[in-house]
């Protein structure tokens, strides 16, 4: 690329074309240009500079990797919807602990018998797995909802969706899970009782 015009360097079709066929110089170019708006859009969503550049890295890992096979057009496009999937995808996997489990978590194991024990370790493994059913963009707005106590305005804007579809999504969560937290409740009802005795 050393006799390219300075306008095709600043040309989005041009690099992607240079990408495709293994040019590291016009990777680098587009790296340069879009790695900040990447992270930002990362990072708005997570408030976590170490994780929103990990998953910028990783896109554009994947990006080198599979030059060849992408064939994708809008590079701005691409980016924001492999922030966007990688977003969710990390807030779903992220352990966070819903309120109600502060009353015990902030007990020793020695205040529990052996009995309360197993029912605890076995309410924390329920619980995860169902939650783990959800698809990721599900889970990760029950997540948000539920552990982390945010408004659905919030976590729209969070995850860049509309507010309605995430509404509709935490309808369809409550739906398939009611039934089994039911469950769920009842464990951890004895073991608080048990607890508080």
């Amino acid at each position: 690329m050393n006799s390219t015009a300075p306008s095709e360097l600043n040309n989005d079709a041009f690099l992607l074309t240079q990408l495709e066929q293994g040019n590291g110089h016009a990777f680098n170019l587009l790296f340069e240009k879009y790695w900040e708006v990447a992270y930002s859009s990362a990072y708005k969503r997570l408030k976590d500079a170490d994780l929103a550049k990990d998953i910028v890295q990783d896109i554009f890992t994947h990006i080198w990797i599979n030059r060849s096979t992408l064939h994708f057009n809008n590079l701005p496009a691409y980016l924001n919807r492999a922030v966007r999937n990688k977003v969710i995808k990390a807030l779903a996997k992220q352990k966070a602990t819903h309120p109600f489990f502060d009353v015990l978590e902030n007990h020793s194991e020695k205040a529990f018998c052996a009995d309360n024990l197993l029912l605890w370790k076995e309410f924390i493994k329920d619980y995860e797995n169902l939650l783990s059913t959800l698809p990721p963009q599900r889970q990760a707005i029950f997540r948000l909802r539920f552990h982390d106590d945010l408004p659905t305005k919030d976590i729209a804007y969070l995850l860049g969706l509309s507010r309605k579809t995430v509404q509709n999504q935490l309808g369809k969560a409550i739906q398939k899970l009611r039934v089994s937290l039911m469950h769920l409740w009842t464990i951890f009802a004895l073991l608080l009782l048990s607890h508080l005795r």
